[in-house]
C-alpha cells in the first residue's frame, strides 16, 4: 500500500490542524493505521493509532485529550485532527500501516509509510 500524507502547515498556537493520509489499494481496511512524528534532531516519535476497524485508538499521552484520529475505510483515508496545538507538536508528521495491533506505539510495527507532512506552530 502507498500512503500519502497531506494537511500540515503553519498554525498559531492554540490553533488547529487536520491531517490526511490516503492510501492506495483495495486493501487498506484491513490495515492499522499510526501516525508519528519527528522533530529536528529528535527521534520518531508515536502520536496515535487507529485499529483497521476503527473501534480501537491508542494515544501518546502527550495528546491525549487533544488529538483525534479517526478513519474513513471507504475513502482509503486515516485523519489526524489536531486541536489546542503548541510549539512542541511541530514536526514532521508520518502515517503508517500495520498488520499487527500488539504493539501500535512502536515503529517496527509498521510496514509502510508515507512521505510525511510539515506542522509549524508559531508562539
Amino acid at each position: 500500500v502507498q500512503l500519502q500524507a497531506s494537511g500540515g502547515g503553519l498554525v498559531q498556537a492554540g490553533g488547529y490542524l487536520r491531517l490526511s493520509c490516503a492510501a492506495s489499494g483495495r486493501t487498506f481496511s484491513s490495515y492499522h493505521m499510526g501516525w508519528f512524528r519527528q522533530a529536528p534532531g529528535k527521534e520518531r516519535e508515536f502520536v496515535a493509532a487507529i485499529s483497521w476497524s476503527g473501534i480501537s485508538t491508542y494515544y501518546a499521552d502527550s495528546v491525549k485529550g487533544r488529538f483525534t484520529i479517526s478513519r474513513d475505510n471507504a475513502k482509503n483515508t486515516v485523519y489526524l485532527r489536531m486541536n489546542s496545538l503548541k510549539p512542541d507538536d511541530a514536526a514532521v508528521y508520518f502515517c503508517a500501516a500495520a498488520t499487527e495491533w500488539s504493539r501500535p506505539q512502536y515503529p517496527y510495527e509498521y510496514k509502510y509509510w508515507g512521505q510525511g507532512t510539515l506542522v509549524t506552530v508559531s508562539s
